[in-house]
């Protein structure tokens, strides 16, 4: 057995969870909890920039015990702590996997960001991105590293369809397109075969994992974007140490 597969083995499978804001990222992380916590050990760590919110929000639905769900407060915009500086990150899961040895699962939730956010593959083995049908029909067309490129996307809340005037089909039909035949998975938690479909997903990911045949990938940095502050604002670019910021 060579080397990288006896690490594999001996640490814990982490899984991203990213997307915008509101799509229902700590309801995809209490699902399985819920749903897998009799079969796997699973820690939690929560994103935010000034708050511990989803931490709290997971220890009160008691998906698990509340010390294995920790917050971090990264103070800067969300995508920095999971893609440019993980170190904080970083810290916080191997500490949670040390406290609880051994642990077989640690969910790291993004802070809700915009489409193009991405996990450092230093950080996570594998990564979910979450859309949501209240966002609009329209959000699988827009693609983007997340949405392309994640290990797979979940298209949430589509009980809402409905209610928001949104072709539930079609959005699908968009998001595998945007795909090109990676994985799309239509969830809500009102319906049981949806969010079973996703254990089962993460179940198969696990078992590629201890068995060494999962391979990450880095679905590539995020565009440009703007931050807005008191005096303007500034165009950001992530990865690119030539050109960090573009002020206006």
């Amino acid at each position: 057995m060579n080397t990288q597969t006896e690490n594999t083995r001996t640490r814990a499978l982490r899984l991203g969870v990213a997307g915008p804001v509101g799509t229902g990222k700590s309801s995809v992380v209490a699902t399985l909890c819920r749903s897998l916590r009799h079969e796997f050990q699973i820690g939690v760590i929560t994103n935010d920039i000034y708050t511990d919110e989803d931490a709290r929000f997971l220890r009160a639905e008691g998906v698990l015990p509340v010390e294995r769900i920790r917050a971090v407060e990264t103070g800067a915009c969300p995508h920095t702590a999971i893609r440019d500086d993980v170190t904080m990150n970083l810290l916080a899961v191997e500490d949670l996997e040390k406290d609880f040895a051994p642990l077989d699962i640690v969910l790291i939730e993004s802070g809700g960001d915009n489409l193009t956010a991405t996990f450092s593959p230093s950080l996570v083995d594998a990564q979910i991105f979450v859309i949501d049908v209240a966002g609009g029909g329209d959000v699988a067309r827009k693609g983007g590293p997340g949405i392309g490129r994640a290990d797979l996307l979940i298209v949430n809340k589509v009980d809402l369809g409905e209610h928001v005037d949104v072709d539930v089909e079609q959005m699908l039909k968009d998001a595998r397109a945007a795909r090109a035949g990676a994985p799309v998975l239509a969830h809500s938690k009102k319906y049981p075969d949806t969010e079973k479909a996703l254990c089962d997903w993460v179940r198969h990911l696990h078992e590629a994992h201890v068995s060494g045949t999962h391979v990450p990938t880095d679905p590539g940095p995020m565009a440009p974007h703007f931050h807005a502050t008191e005096d303007g604002g500034y165009t950001h670019r992530h990865g690119d140490e030539a050109h960090p910021h573009v002020h206006r």
